[in-house]
């Protein structure tokens, strides 16, 4: 198989519609951490951007993959694959940016010594 076939190659829908329930269940998990987050009656401090920035910047390559997956063209390989790349990139940074926030909480509560047991 040339290049040529592997751009024009499809995927069954059922596949791509699949993954776009996933995409779409996830990006809904990850808006929803943020909402919760802002929600908090904590005041925001400098060092919070240090998570906000890769939990908006990953959520945002979400909904460019789910925008991708929506079209059409994504039935072609080339495209749907592209799609996954960006999401699994989205994903990960949105995971790290809500890991950092956990890790900026717990060293917050720390530093507060209202952890239980200190």
């Amino acid at each position: 198989m040339d290049e040529h076939d592997r751009k024009e190659e499809q995927i069954e829908t059922l596949f791509r519609n699949g993954t776009i329930t996933v995409v779409g269940i996830l990006l809904a998990f990850s808006l929803g951490f943020v909402t919760h987050w802002a929600a908090n009656p904590v005041p925001w401090r400098f060092y919070d951007l240090f998570a906000v920035v890769p939990i908006l910047v990953g959520i945002a390559a979400q909904m460019r993959a789910l925008w991708l997956l929506l079209d059409m063209s994504s039935l072609r390989r080339q495209v749907y694959e592209r799609a996954n790349r960006i999401f699994m990139a989205g994903l990960i940074l949105t995971a790290c940016g809500v890991g950092l926030a956990i890790l900026l909480d717990v060293f917050e509560v720390a530093s507060a010594g209202t952890l239980p047991g200190a």
